[in-house]
């Protein structure tokens, strides 16, 4: 009796400590409070792992104020900093309290702030180096491909679960696109391409599927104005930089998502920078009108 109390002890305490190393897998509190938190990135302590956040009123929970925030989301973190406009879920337990789901925009248009590797984003002007991708074919594309034409070019990855973001560029573009159709003039004059920052993933085969249904022509979609593309990760990761584009790899989440900024780019038929869209605010008409801009089209 006495052998078998113990065996029970310690298959008890044994449970125990598995269960203590797994917070991966922590369920959610019954205590927990969850709020929409609006507001923009004051100053950033990442040893600490705090970022202090001038905030917009939380409904529900505090007025508009400036306060430090615990982020537990490690990409999300080292991607911030002063400046970035943030909405995130702020979670309250108890007196714990921090943010996730965090969803960054850079500042207002006008300023150029460093890249993660300590350059500074394109600017109106810049000539767009000669980057070579790979298209939903399986076909060797490159920038100067599309000298003569406008070329609308934004960055997407095929899983992100965000409807505001990448989801809402491949929309937009699937409006400029539908739009071109009516304007065939304009349209022999224009290109769009899109290009996924996740290659491990999205495949030439995975980003055509996608990109003929969004542009709703499924098997009959040729590309010929619409490309996808992708590349090896250094080259996905040059390109993205030259525009000032940031995004990390969660590994926290278990469920492969990225954290992510978005650009959006109208490169002029001479190859140089013609307009930046530095967040998902942009309309469909918006980018058809400078893209005549940029054709030298009133």
């Amino acid at each position: 009796m006495f052998r078998s109390k113990v065996i029970l002890i310690g298959v008890i305490l044994g449970l125990t400590a598995v269960l203590a190393l797994l917070p991966a897998c922590r369920r959610r509190s019954a205590t927990e409070k969850r709020y929409d938190l609006k507001g923009k990135v004051v100053a950033v302590e990442k040893d600490k792992r705090l970022a202090t956040i001038a905030h917009e009123d939380i409904k529900g929970y505090m007025p508009g104020m400036v306060m430090p925030f615990t982020v537990k989301d490690d990409s999300a973190l080292e991607m911030m900093k002063p400046g970035d406009l943030v909405q995130a879920t702020l979670v309250v337990d108890g007196p714990a309290a921090w943010i996730e789901k965090v969803f960054l925009t850079e500042g207002a248009p006008g300023t150029s702030p460093p890249t993660v590797d300590g350059t500074s984003e394109a600017k109106a002007g810049d000539e767009v180096p000669n980057f070579a991708l790979l298209n939903q074919d399986g076909k060797e594309i490159r920038i100067r491909n599309y000298r003569g034409k406008a070329l609308l070019l934004t960055f997407i990855y095929t899983r992100c679960p965000d409807p505001n973001q990448c989801t809402l560029m491949s929309t937009n573009f699937a409006a400029v696109d539908q739009s071109l159709q009516k304007q065939p003039e304009l349209s022999k004059t224009v290109h769009l391409l899109s290009i996924s920052f996740d290659p491990d993933y999205d495949t030439p085969k995975v980003l055509r599927s996608y990109g003929a249904a969004f542009t709703g022509r499924y098997s009959d979609e040729d590309f010929q104005r619409w490309e996808f593309a992708t590349g090896t990760k250094d080259e996905v990761k040059g390109i993205a930089q030259f525009f000032g584009m940031r995004y990390f790899h969660d590994t926290t989440t278990g469920d492969e998502s990225v954290v992510h900024t978005l650009r959006t780019a109208i490169i002029s038929p001479d190859g140089k920078v013609f307009k930046l869209y530095r967040g998902n605010e942009w309309k469909p008409e918006e980018a058809i009108s400078d893209l005549g801009a940029a054709l030298g089209k009133k």
